[in-house]
């Protein structure tokens, strides 16, 4: 397995069966140019068989953390640690960009997540509740 950070919107848009619905040229391309995003992919036999992103929040009496805002393997592809690889790469990647941690949110009955995310070092924070604001225009929901 190879991990290595998305750079191009066609590297992107060929890994797009990992994703929740297929990607977009122009999102991607604003994904890809934002500083402070970062999308991960993990190849085997150099197919695209996961990936994970992370987009960095800057505050100002905090700092700057990192939000693990999607992890995806394709099903042929699970159960073998490439999740948990992908998160300790993002892990590095924040850590070499000064983040004072990374978070990611998480539903607590998805059990399979839950324990990717302590395979690879989480811990949990505590509880809370997510509440959204929805205007439309996003994909696949």
């Amino acid at each position: 397995m190879e991990i290595r950070p998305a750079s191009t919107v066609t590297e992107l848009l060929s890994a797009g069966h990992l994703f929740d619905a297929p990607p977009r040229e122009e999102w991607a391309a604003r994904f890809l140019a934002a500083d402070g995003h970062v999308l991960l992919i993990a190849y085997v036999d150099g197919v695209p068989a996961g990936f994970v992103s992370g987009i960095e929040m800057l505050h100002p009496d905090k700092g700057t953390e990192m939000c693990l805002y999607e992890l995806g393997v394709d099903d042929p592809f699970r159960r073998r640690g490439i999740g948990a690889a992908l998160i300790r790469a993002l892990v590095d990647v924040a850590r070499e960009r000064g983040c004072y941690d990374l978070w990611v949110g998480v539903e607590r009955d998805n059990e399979a997540a839950l324990a990717t995310y302590r395979s690879a070092g989480a811990t949990a924070d505590g509880e809370f509740a997510m509440l959204v604001w929805e205007f439309g225009g996003g994909s696949g929901r």
